[in-house]
């Protein structure tokens, strides 16, 4: 497939049938579908669509505590975290629910100087950050993604005491494959991006004008990014904007295209909700709301039906739907976001950002959150270093193989930030939570685990396995 070629991913009359089929579900049928996702199979188009009708309060428990059950075997107590960093609010397109959209003069444009980028790469580094999200809107200054390439070297050159990004993911704009395999020479993690909305009409209604109101050459990208060598990719729906049942079903169907062609999936899947945007009135009003219902439905069902895949949480939403989503299935949550350029040595600019943020605290408070409810935050980002990426991971992941390795990278880069930046009450919990999850491994974990812990207390940092 050349790059003006398109993948026929999405069949509308196909999602719709399925949609009304799910509708038509008995108990026996929702029954049957839960018992399949709890064998860490995951679920077809026919198990998802049974779900998604489900709205019993009996039933609605079981979906939960068969999402409970998969998040827990595959990923344990772990939660991955990390940051956002937007070094341009630049863009050419007219989304209409963006405040970044090119004709909204209520928003001041910005793009950070390589210099801007490492003061905020550092302001990040001395929270205790290790993973930052590069954000960009899709328009840059200078050359091509040349402004892109320059600021993932900018974010890597920084170093200041123990701290340091480890990795860096990315969300640009669509690139053809040579630009992809540039991104790829970059050292990038995990290159993600939206379709925002995979129905046409929809889609064509809301991207008014620029490049990304072409529906096909956004639908292609993660298969140019897969072929120039990115490994990991990174997909997601803005639910709000149509019929989250469709979006659902859609966002699968095109996860499950590039299994088809690449070996292996999208690494990881959001689920942001529309919130509302400087300057955009259809932000204030989604024309397809999703309820805390629902919205806990979706995060449910896209644990049970793509158990490997790795489902972040935004600071979109607020610290009451981002606790109880925990054991719904997500495994990444950002925490202490900005999304405005310079927000984090600067302040939080409402007329430079890009949507309204839910949840305001501070890395360290967000961290003695999670562990207070139970869970082990992880900086880790090992996998990454030792090519533990794409098909190789999902080798690991899938017969449950890579908690030997992501128990105790948890354990080693949370007693990390334990030492060097917690506060004195986050570091207390913490310790405790370090001990009582190394209590709750087999002999070899433990072993692994004080190995590196050992290490981390003998003063070494970015130690992993």
């Amino acid at each position: 497939m050349n790059e003006t070629e398109h993948p026929p991913v999405i069949d509308e009359g196909k999602i719709y049938s399925c949609i009304e089929a799910g509708r038509r579900a008995e108990r026996r049928e929702v029954l049957e579908a839960l018992a399949r996702a709890r064998e860490l199979r995951g679920l077809e188009a026919e198990g998802v669509s049974r779900l998604m009708g489900v709205s019993d309060p009996d039933l609605l428990h079981e979906l939960f505590e068969a999402a409970r059950f998969v998040k827990e075997a595959i990923y344990g107590r772990r939660l991955v975290l990390f940051a956002p960093l937007y070094i341009s609010n630049l863009c050419s397109n007219e989304c209409s629910y963006c405040a970044f959209r090119v004709r909204n003069r209520a928003v001041r444009r910005r793009a950070l100087t390589v210099d801007e980028i490492r003061r905020e790469t550092l302001e990040l580094v001395d929270q205790g950050h290790k993973r930052v999200l590069l954000v960009a809107g899709e328009s840059y200054p200078g050359e091509g993604i040349s402004f892109v390439l320059d600021a993932v070297d900018a974010i890597y050159s920084v170093r200041h005491g123990q701290g340091e990004i480890r990795r860096v993911n990315v969300n640009v704009a669509p690139l053809s494959v040579e630009e992809f395999a540039a991104l790829k020479r970059a050292r990038i993690g995990t290159y993600q991006l939206f379709q925002e909305t995979y129905h046409r009409e929809t889609y064509a209604r809301v991207h008014l004008a620029g490049r990304k109101a072409d529906f096909d050459w956004r639908l292609g990208t993660m298969d140019r990014a897969m072929a120039a060598g990115v490994e990991d990719v990174g997909v997601g729906v803005l639910f709000g904007l149509y019929d989250w049942r469709f979006e659902v079903l859609a966002l699968l169907a095109h996860a499950r295209h590039l299994e088809g062609r690449f070996g292996v999936g999208p690494h990881t899947i959001s689920v942001p909700r529309l919130e509302p945007a400087v300057g955009s009135s259809l932000s204030e009003h989604p024309p397809q709301p999703v309820s805390d219902v629902d919205f806990r439905k979706i995060v449910a069902i896209l644990r049970l039906a793509v158990p490997y895949t790795g489902i972040i949480m935004s600071t979109r939403e607020t610290a009451a739907i981002r606790r109880e989503s925990f054991a719904l299935g997500v495994s990444q949550i950002s925490a202490g976001s900005r999304t405005n350029p310079g927000g984090y040595g600067e302040g939080e600019e409402l007329d430079e950002a890009q949507f309204s943020l839910g949840d305001h605290r501070s890395l360290d408070e967000v961290v003695r959150d999670v562990t207070a409810l139970g869970y082990i935050p992880s900086f880790c980002t090992g996998c990454y270093r030792l090519g533990r990426t794409g098909a190789d991971f999902m080798d690991l992941a899938k017969p449950g193989e890579i908690r030997h390795h992501c128990d105790p990278n948890a354990v080693s880069t949370f007693a990390e930030y334990l030492r060097d930046y917690a506060g004195q009450e986050t570091r207390a919990l913490g310790l405790a939570a370090v001990e009582g999850m190394i209590a709750g491994m087999d002999d070899h974990g433990a072993r692994v685990s004080h190995r590196l812990l050992a290490r981390v207390e003998g003063g070494a940092s970015d130690v992993y396995c």
